[in-house]
Parts: C-alpha cells; structure tokens; sequence
C-alpha cells in the first residue's frame, strides 16, 4: 500500500498491542493507521486472512509486520518520509 490507511490489528488488554496504539497517537499518526480490534470477527478474519498469529500486527497492503518492534519499525518509515507514502 504506497498511499492510503494501514491496519492495525490489535487487542485491547494486550501491553505490546497499547504499546503500537500509543506510537500512532504520539506521532500523530491516526489519520493514516485504522485500529482494528482482534476481538470483532470481521477484524479477526481479516487479521487470520493476512497470515497473522501475533498482535499488534500492521496490514500495510502488502505485507503484515507482527509483533510490537516491528509495527514500529514500519510507522517510523512513514514518520521519516513526511507521512507523503506510507
């Protein structure tokens, strides 16, 4: 996904997942990352159809990057490039 939303595939009691949460909003991030809460079947399902196993995991169109360091590592590539291409 050059350009558009991310997913976030979260849980609302998991630590790592808050930890991805708070990232978002601290770089200002959530017009570009819609939270999906793993909890919802729709979410899950989607979530299980991109290979997931491990949440947080960010959707970003192409790839799924699971676990909490790894989100961040792909939300700091949008913030390095100006948030122009995610």
């Amino acid at each position: 996904m050059m350009s558009g939303t991310l997913e976030l595939f979260h849980r609302i009691a998991d630590a790592p997942s808050a930890q991805a949460r708070r990232y978002i909003v601290d770089y200002a991030l959530e017009d570009r990352v819609r939270f999906r809460n793993v909890a919802f079947d729709e979410a899950e399902a989607d979530w299980r159809k991109h290979g997931g196993h491990t949440t947080p995991a960010l959707w970003d169109g192409t790839h799924l990057h699971q676990g909490a360091q790894a989100v961040m590592a792909r939300l700091q590539a949008v913030v390095n490039l100006g948030r122009d291409d995610a």
